[in-house]
């Protein structure tokens, strides 16, 4: 589809470091440089487009005053992981590096994400903690992102596991077919098989029921205990990586995120990864707003 014009932006296809993207100024004269935001839309990898995503880009644009980028990051199973990750994160360095043609204040650049876009803003907030080159991200804003691959059966799994639209078997389906894997695969990921004892007892201080607030725990059943498959283990070894499961990334780069916002949503398999991640956060001195929406539902 064309751009549309719009009377109160500017709107320009273009492409940064060969990452199409599409950006959003106002017209309206600033007295001085504006804020910037990047955007990195949802869809798991393998749906969503700029397109897809106008209207939130135009009304975030508008209301906040901002220059958006919206990033049409290129999807699998063309652009095989972790393209995405990649290409958002170039993006987003390039905008850093050329915030002032934008009329942007460089000191004033967020990132933003929803589902796997928020996973793309915490895998790009991440990256950049100890580069010292670029200006800093100010803050990243993650609405109902996905941050790990190794528990399918946390309280809000099991709370909303046939919820429409995203289930937890459809989730687990979603991870295979972005990553190319086989889908017979889904069953004993499910069950947890694909993690060895000991990586469970590494990031149990990280990821475990234990960790969500009660309240949120109502009517929650402990799964009974699976065995680990090493087949299953060895065909799936990028749900381990802090590109794909960001919840893992060690403290020393936690302790150095931007400020942030989470969205979580009451009818949501990812809610309490959010709530996950802001303890993390929290218990690593990081300021976070968190806004919970207890009617919401994913997408």
């Amino acid at each position: 589809l064309p751009v549309l014009w719009d009377p109160q932006l500017f709107i320009r296809d273009l492409h940064f470091d060969g990452v199409p993207v599409r950006i959003y100024l106002p017209r309206e004269p600033s007295a001085g440089k504006r804020r910037g935001v990047i955007f990195f839309h949802g869809g798991c990898g393998i749906f969503g487009s700029i397109r897809s995503y106008e209207r939130v880009c135009r009304y975030t644009a508008k209301k906040s005053d901002s220059v958006v980028v919206s990033v049409g990051y290129h999807l699998s199973p063309e652009y095989k992981y972790p393209a995405q990750t990649l290409e958002c994160l170039s993006a987003t360095v390039h905008f850093l590096q050329t915030a002032d043609t934008f009329g942007v204040d460089p000191a004033r650049i967020i990132v933003c994400g929803d589902s796997a876009g928020g996973t793309y803003a915490t895998s790009v907030c991440q990256e950049l903690v100890h580069r010292t080159d670029l200006p800093k991200i100010r803050a990243q804003v993650l609405i109902y992102p996905f941050l790990q691959a190794l528990n399918f059966n946390l309280p809000s799994y099991q709370k909303n596991a046939f919820t429409a639209f995203l289930s937890r078997e459809r989730t687990v389906q979603f991870i295979l077919k972005y990553l190319n894997k086989d889908c017979s695969l889904k069953e004993p990921i499910l069950a947890g098989s694909h993690v060895p004892e000991s990586v469970n007892l590494k990031y149990r201080k990280w990821i475990s029921p234990d960790l969500i607030p009660e309240v949120f725990k109502v009517g929650y059943e402990a799964p009974l205990p699976t065995s680990f498959s090493p087949r299953v283990h060895e065909q799936v070894p990028e749900l381990f990586e802090c590109w794909f499961s960001p919840l893992l990334a060690e403290d020393a780069v936690i302790c150095h995120l931007p400020d942030t916002c989470i969205v979580t949503c009451g009818h949501d398999v990812l809610r309490d990864e959010g709530l996950l991640y802001k303890k993390r956060l929290e218990d690593n001195n990081v300021r976070v707003t968190w806004h919970h929406v207890e009617e919401g539902f994913h997408g």
